[in-house]
């Protein structure tokens, strides 16, 4: 069962800790970081053998205005703009104030990384994302989430601080709406109780809990989930039994190009350089400019629930920074032609209607035309041979709702009052996506985890060392 909130009234603590961060991704590293940074002592609890989390199975790029990397590359940007980006792709649903929270921290946050921890970024400067109006997002050298979480987690333990493995927090003990402690339940069964001042949830959302998807994502119930089989919702189901305000719980980021049955994201470069998706009869069936993320549920209603993303080798070209991508090649799930026939025979589709849609694609091109589902080809250069195509499928990677928080990341009660001692960052909290898939602007997931992992981090330190100078 999870969820559980039990008296503290009368429990004995194994241990107590200043600060304890239930999650291992980005957001709890960082958390913990900056916590240690204000001299709290801190320790992370993480539930599988190794800290990964979702941040492992991303692509790691976090966007972030007016860093030194973006002025290095001549891009101008900043906050502000951000912002207003990430406001007009959720089409004005977001919480203003919330937007302008993270889009002001992430930048600074990138370079105190770059800086204290040496976190080699960089920003991706030879292609843009749907939404963003400045080239700004940043990634480390591989472009890979799993080297994003190893580097997190090798200055966590540079710095001493500690992290138990293996710990799943099966309860919170609380006394009304003041936590005191957790309830870990090791592999073997065993229990063990840690009481903390301060408790930040940076356990993501509830996309791995398939009962909670259905209730408030039905239309992805039966996708493929690409995200964390650990984020079963624990955080919004504490934070709704502390009486803790939650919004935009349908929010989600979807992904329309998951190489199937490879199991591997296929960066979205592939489309806004140029390429297309195609149904199995051959046929678009979209305007695939919008966004990864609303492009989910639009694969997931095609035959099968099966797309085909098809571009060419100069978009392979600039793929191939990410390491996902060159692990797909090496799979054998990108598949090579030299004409539209012979690529049609290897996707086992019909090479009429292939050519067709190609030679389509080509006139739109050629005259910066606008097709019927409304994209703009303008400034898109033709698919030349050879060509390349990856058979996708749509998948859920991470819930975008979760519990409001203020500026300092503490979670709010119903009347906007912040829970005594709990703070919520990256998927545990409500993101800035709206509530819809549509709304998800590249990069949200792993801006909030950055932005308000930081952020809680040093609010909860700061509290607990002023609640002990009382």
């Amino acid at each position: 069962m999870i969820g559980r909130i039990l008296p503290a009234d009368g429990v004995e603590f194994e241990f107590t800790v200043p600060v304890v961060v239930i999650g291992g991704g980005a957001a709890g590293m960082i958390a913990a970081l900056a916590a240690h940074e204000r001299d709290a002592d801190v320790l992370v609890l993480e539930r599988d053998a190794l800290p990964q989390g979702s941040t492992a199975l991303s692509a790691g790029l976090i966007p972030a205005p007016g860093t030194r990397w973006q002025r290095d590359a001549g891009i101008e940007d900043s906050p502000e703009r951000f912002a207003a980006d990430i406001i007009a792709k959720a089409k004005g649903e977001p919480d203003p104030a919330a937007v302008a929270r993270v889009a002001q921290a992430v930048g600074p946050t990138l370079e105190w990384l770059a800086d204290r921890y040496g976190l080699p970024f960089s920003v991706v400067d030879n292609f843009s994302y749907p939404g963003h109006s400045a080239r700004r997002m940043h990634g480390l050298p591989s472009r890979s989430g799993t080297e994003l979480i190893d580097r997190l987690r090798g200055a966590v333990e540079a710095a001493g601080i500690d992290v138990l493995c293996e710990a799943h927090v099966t309860a919170l003990y609380a006394d009304g709406a003041l936590v005191r402690g957790v309830e870990i339940t090791r592999p073997d069964g065993s229990v063990e109780r840690v009481g903390c001042g301060a408790l930040i949830l940076a356990c993501n959302g509830y996309g791995g809990n398939k009962a909670l998807v259905e209730r408030h994502v039905p239309e992805l119930a039966e996708a493929l989930y690409f995200g964390h089989p650990g984020n079963q919702g624990d955080a919004l189901l504490w934070g709704e039994a502390l009486a803790a305000t939650t919004r935009h719980l349908s929010g989600h980021q979807g992904h329309g190009s998951v190489a199937h049955p490879a199991g591997i994201l296929v960066t979205w470069a592939t489309i806004t350089e140029g390429g297309v998706q195609v149904n199995a009869e051959g046929r678009r069936f979209s305007n695939e400019a919008q966004g990864y993320s609303e492009q989910a549920a639009l694969v997931l209603r095609q035959p099968d629930g099966i797309a085909w993303t098809v571009f060419d080798e100069r978009i392979a070209g600039i793929a191939r920074q990410f390491e996902d991508f060159r692990q797909a090649e090496a799979m054998g799930a990108v598949l090579s032609a030299d004409s539209p026939a012979e690529l049609a025979r290897q996707m086992k589709i019909d090479a009429d209607a292939l050519a067709a849609t190609l030679d389509d694609i080509d006139r739109l091109k050629a005259e910066s035309g606008t097709d019927g589902f409304g994209r703009d080809f303008t400034g898109s250069a033709p698919l030349v041979p050879p060509y390349r195509a990856v058979r996708v499928t749509g998948a859920l990677f991470h819930t975008q709702g979760g519990l409001v928080v203020d500026d300092d990341a503490r979670v709010l009660d119903g009347d906007g009052a912040p829970l005594p001692n709990l703070y919520a960052a990256g998927g545990a909290a409500c993101g800035v996506s709206g509530s819809k898939a549509s709304g998800y602007l590249s990069g949200n997931g792993l801006l909030t985890a950055v932005a308000l992992g930081r952020i809680a981090g040093s609010a909860a330190a700061r509290a607990v060392k002023e609640e002990s100078n009382r």
